[in-house]
């Protein structure tokens, strides 16, 4: 008997790098996408619905986390306990910084959810260059079957049951590889990128044990191992997104650079808030926040960081 079909929802660059991933793998991919941007190959099918996914025991969503709630309450009526579901979105819900694994067995009957998070980029799983990423789930059958799915000799993906730590972390790098990018567009060097990236790091990761992950897991591959990625100029569109705020490009015409949805406006805006409300200490979030709304001159921001009370390594 022949192994079921991946379904994938969502037809940006990351969609098409997951079904490119699957069909390296050996598998079939479906894709469903409203605007599937290209057409399908051999291994590749494009569906019309959401109802031809239930076919796949295994589906991905490819899609910004405000919309899945609606795809998934769309999708969710086709399916059943027996589907896994798995995210790789960079985002959190709501006042309670929600991930979106709760999202997901909120609107559908699946109880068995994932996310993949780490130094994943659509254009290293279109290409198939040499890679990695960690999947988080609860479930070992969800983490194996993202693994026999995606897996391959150049594509390393490493398992965690902390969907917490690993799913706040990837929205924190998200958002801090967009202050790198601007970072960098205001000639800040390596040493002062550095600098950034540890300080931030150490933030989300306060902030994730609060919010019910593991510090260990935001010193891993899903946090800071995804963090140096973008530090080292791996390319992704967050980096892009940065120097063009740094460079007071209108914010309406930022959210299409590479072809992504800018979360990490929504993001800071959202964790800033939280911090406040919970009263943590988080100076480079809240600067961050402030920062990509355009609250304070970039100069400003610049300033701030860098003039921050230095304490005990």
């Amino acid at each position: 008997m022949s192994a079921p079909p991946i379904g994938i929802i969502g037809g940006g660059n990351f969609g098409w790098g997951l079904a490119h991933a699957v069909e390296r793998a050996g598998r079939e991919a479906l894709l469903w996408s409203r605007r599937p941007q290209r057409a399908g190959t051999e291994h590749i099918e494009l569906v019309s619905g959401p109802g031809a996914l239930a076919a796949a025991e295994l589906i991905f969503f490819a899609v910004p986390s405000p919309y899945v709630a609606t795809i998934a309450r769309e999708l969710g009526v086709h399916l059943d306990g027996g589907h896994f579901l798995v995210h790789i979105s960079r985002g959190v819900v709501g006042d309670d910084l929600l991930g979106l694994t709760q999202v997901l067995r909120s609107e559908t009957p699946c109880r068995r959810v994932g996310a993949l998070a780490g130094p994943l980029v659509a254009d290293a799983l279109i290409t198939g260059a040499p890679s990695g990423g960690v999947v988080a789930s609860r479930f070992p059958e969800v983490r194996a079957a993202v693994r026999e799915a995606l897996g391959g000799p150049a594509l390393r993906l490493y398992s965690t049951d902390d969907v917490t730590g690993a799913e706040f972390a990837s929205t924190a790098v998200g958002l801090f590889a967009t202050a790198i990018g601007f970072a960098q567009g205001h000639g800040l060097g390596p040493a002062a990128q550095a600098m950034l990236a540890t300080r931030a790091m150490a933030e989300a990761a306060r902030i994730g044990v609060v919010l019910g992950g593991k510090h260990e897991t935001f010193m891993g591959l899903a946090g800071f191992g995804d963090l140096l990625a973008a530090v080292a100029g791996d390319d992704r569109p967050e980096l892009a997104i940065g120097r063009a705020i740094a460079e007071n490009q209108p914010l309406e015409q930022i959210g299409s650079i590479g072809g992504t949805y800018f979360e990490g406006l929504e993001s800071a805006g959202r964790i800033a808030a939280y911090t406040r409300r919970v009263k943590l200490h988080a100076p480079v979030i809240t600067l961050c926040a402030a920062a990509f709304a355009r609250e304070i001159p970039a100069e400003e921001a610049v300033a701030a960081l860098m003039s921050r009370e230095v304490g005990e390594e």
